[in-house]
């Protein structure tokens, strides 16, 4: 099939021009074969290549926060790129990175006052594993070099965030990682089907990490990775105390806790972060997408004050304290971008109304329950897992094939394996939600 798709401004695409990009987390043949092509974007939705017009279910891949198209994030960074386009991070500085790590140490919680910058969520967690085992070093614990992630994690696709990786797809093609990686139990559980925000049972899987201290001794763990909500594999909500047990087994053995909250940071929860939410303060915190409301590529690590004083205070006067960074960390027009992003947060109160409209949205994801290929509803804030059975001998196919049914019915919605992950914009209101909801209605009772 000779299929010809006209993005917006541009000549028609054939085949043979799709073929020089090499896609990630993609099916190229097929897609090329059948393409789903988006034109353009603006608030809630999406054009594809025949005109037709979308839902946004996801938000992008969870990071378009406030809507697409923001006019305010286009004119900072254009306004940016005029005055200074690239200044290098090494041993030099821009005003705009120092801003923007200012307002970010606002908005986290105390005491998580020192920011450094990265490229995404995956740069993010390799900078963390790096910032952990520089500040055990730093107290002359060197040897703690295990660490603890979990089943079905999602940690990036950096060499150490796939050895973090408790997917098995992401990791089985890539065997050289790092070593000393053992994993806890994830926390779903099929006493937990259909269970609304944070199951009442589940707490003691955390004992997984206190099992791990009496195997390999506490003073060999140096950190535990973990997505306060695992929202990759399907969005896995913690058990009640799980996170505050984690806690109190790091606090007693020296390890550090370090909370990947790519997705669930900056209003997906209805706080500013996962860690708010909860109530647990982790030592080091990771975080992207809607950072910049997916508007230009960037990614940040918080450490608390203790860490990062930890860290510096152990190297010699006027030296180097962390050999890490990248060319592009901190760079001015990502910056304008990611502080134009928290005006509009803050000047439209979206992690407020993103919590005033979550119990809307987690009602009427819950109405799927009554259609018989819905196995499973997980959700909190604005975010929910639909998990639907897999055909007999082909996990994953199914939900490949709802994705692509989803977008012609239009509506798109990011799937992983067979669970679909809605999460909205938080610029939605309540017609979105059930625009949302009617499309997947629609296209799962198709099947």
């Amino acid at each position: 099939m000779n299929v010809t798709n006209k993005p917006s401004g541009g000549a028609p695409l054939s085949n043979d021009a799709l073929e020089a990009h090499w896609m990630p987390f993609s099916s190229n043949r097929e897609f090329k074969a059948s393409p789903r092509m988006v034109r353009k974007s603006e608030g809630m939705y999406l054009w594809n290549q025949n005109g037709d017009k979308l839902i946004d279910g996801s938000s992008g891949l969870f990071n378009v926060a406030a809507g697409h198209g923001r006019r305010e994030i286009a004119d900072a960074v254009h306004a940016q790129m005029l005055e200074n386009d690239y200044t290098s991070p090494f041993q030099l500085g821009q005003s705009k990175s120092f801003e923007f790590a200012d307002r970010l140490a606002q908005l986290l919680p105390d005491p998580f006052n020192h920011v450094f910058f990265v490229n995404s969520g995956s740069e993010s967690i390799d900078t963390a594993l790096k910032m952990v085992m520089a500040y055990h070093r730093a107290r002359g614990q060197g040897q703690r070099l295990r660490f603890v992630s979990r089943e079905r994690a999602y940690h990036g696709v950096n060499i150490g965030g796939v050895s973090l990786a408790g997917m098995v797809r992401n990791r089985e093609t890539f065997p050289v990682v790092m070593p000393n990686i053992v994993m806890m139990r994830h926390t779903w559980d099929e006493a937990h089907l259909f269970e609304r925000g944070q199951p009442e049972h589940g707490a003691e899987l955390a004992d997984d990490l206190l099992r791990m201290v009496q195997t390999y001794g506490g003073s060999t763990i140096g950190a535990v990775f973990v997505e306060p909500v695992a929202g990759s594999t399907g969005t896995l909500v913690p058990p009640k105390g799980y996170l505050e047990r984690l806690r109190k087994i790091c606090d007693d053995n020296g390890i550090l806790l370090v909370f990947d909250e790519v997705i669930t940071g900056f209003g997906r929860l209805g706080a500013p972060f996962a860690s708010q939410k909860f109530g647990v303060q982790p030592d080091i915190m990771t975080m992207a997408k809607a950072l910049t409301n997916g508007a230009i590529p960037m990614g940040a690590v918080a450490a608390t004050d203790h860490v990062y004083e930890t860290i510096t205070g152990a190297a010699p006067e006027n030296a180097i304290e962390f050999f890490h960074g990248y060319t592009y960390s901190g760079h001015p027009a990502a910056c304008a971008a990611g502080i134009a992003t928290l005006d509009i947060y803050e000047r439209e109160g979206l992690f407020e109304k993103a919590a005033e409209l979550s119990d809307y949205f987690l009602d009427a994801i819950w109405s799927l329950k009554d259609l018989p290929i819905v196995r499973d509803i997980r959700g909190i804030g604005l975010m929910a897992g639909v998990e639907v059975f897999p055909l007999e001998g082909k996990p994953g196919a199914r939900g490949n094939e709802l994705q692509k049914s989803l977008f012609w019915n239009g509506c798109h919605v990011k799937w992983t394996g067979d669970s679909a992950i809605v999460a909205p914009s938080f610029v939605a209101e309540r017609g979105h939600v059930d625009e949302i909801v009617d499309a997947l209605r629609r296209t799962l009772k198709d099947q």
